[in-house]
């Protein structure tokens, strides 16, 4: 594909077709980084991104989709930086500022902020999104529009978690167990434990980790989730007794409960 520089041109015809779980990647363009935000959003240089709605000229952001760096406060009053919040940004500028990366998707293209929501290639062919998940600097973060190489991703951040390294070796983003988890309402976290039971109540699943459903930690899935569920194969009503990694943001609602929108934030593990 023709490299466009210093100007990128990305033309959205239409809406993007959906991504699998392992979906390939489509590659759209390239463009060179003149600025990094934080450990997984970074700044094209003059970019033109056009879609149905919009035309947004000028530099623009870029997403790393399907991970979570470490977040620095970006003029949020009173929000105090998480724990290796700058050596997550210094890392990305390392990989990424002045050069000139490949965007590709595979799922929505740009979030509510108008910022392309894109997997990075260097030139040598090397993913950026992999290299900050194995060097411990980020969690995978994952949408149920933009689920492209979560298997992938999933498998990185297990190994970057088993070696201890970056925020695997910091409490802060440790794994909490379903008691713990009543403490860490409002946070993204990872949970981990096992289902006491399943029950579907008008159409909706919950997983409940404790005797008690209306205090204890709860995973729930919509009817609309459900279905995302069905097209991968995937039972939630079956989890009962197994023990399992789920992670999502905490929201108090009978207690600890995370809301699962795909099944790739619920990971079986080995018993």
């Amino acid at each position: 594909m023709r490299r466009l520089r210093p100007l990128l041109l990305l033309t959205f015809l239409g809406a993007p077709a959906a991504a699998t779980a392992a979906g390939d990647l489509e590659e759209w363009g390239s463009g060179a980084v003149v600025k990094v935000v934080d450990g997984d959003t970074v700044v094209l240089r003059q970019a033109v991104v056009i879609d149905e709605n919009r035309a947004t000229k000028g530099a623009t952001q870029v997403r790393l989709v399907g991970i979570q760096a470490p977040k620095l406060p970006l003029g949020r009053p009173a929000f105090v930086a998480w724990p290796l919040a700058e050596l997550a940004k210094r890392t990305l500028e390392e990989l990424t500022l002045g050069r000139t990366l490949t965007l590709s998707f595979g799922g929505r293209r740009l979030d509510r902020h108008g910022r392309l929501l894109a997997h990075l290639f260097g030139e040598d062919g090397a993913w950026i999104q992999g290299e900050m998940l194995r060097r411990g600097l980020a969690r995978v973060y994952s949408f149920p529009d933009n689920r492209a190489r979560l298997p992938d991703m999933l498998a990185i951040e297990d190994r970057a978690r088993a070696a201890g390294r970056g925020i695997w070796g910091h409490r802060f983003y440790a794994i909490r167990d379903p008691i713990a988890a009543a403490g860490d309402i409002d946070t993204f976290q990872l949970v981990e434990g096992t289902v006491l039971e399943t029950a579907k109540v008008k159409g909706r699943v919950y997983l409940n980790f404790g005797a008690d459903w209306r205090s204890d930690f709860t995973i729930t899935i919509s009817p609309k989730a459900l279905r995302l569920f069905a097209a991968d194969g995937v039972d939630p009503l079956s989890l009962a007794g197994r023990r399992v990694r789920a992670r999502g943001w905490i929201k108090d609602y009978n207690g600890p409960m995370i809301e699962a929108t795909h099944p790739q934030q619920i990971e079986v593990l080995e018993q």
